[in-house]
């Protein structure tokens, strides 16, 4: 029968995983964003002047 051999990780490795995914998952935060900055988002040409006093007179 054989013994099954199961090495803990040592803090350093654990840490540096840690840090690694870190690192990773900032630099995809990075990228998306920088992504969406290049793309055209269409906003409106005009603005809307819509008087809505009466109808914050009625709901009073």
């Amino acid at each position: 029968m054989q013994l099954k051999f199961n090495r803990q990780k040592s803090l350093r490795d654990s840490m540096m995983q840690k840090l690694l995914k870190l690192i990773v998952f900032a630099g995809l935060l990075i990228l998306i964003v920088f992504l969406l900055e290049k793309i055209d988002f269409s906003k409106p040409d005009k603005k809307f002047n819509t008087d809505i006093t009466n109808e914050i007179i009625r709901l009073k």
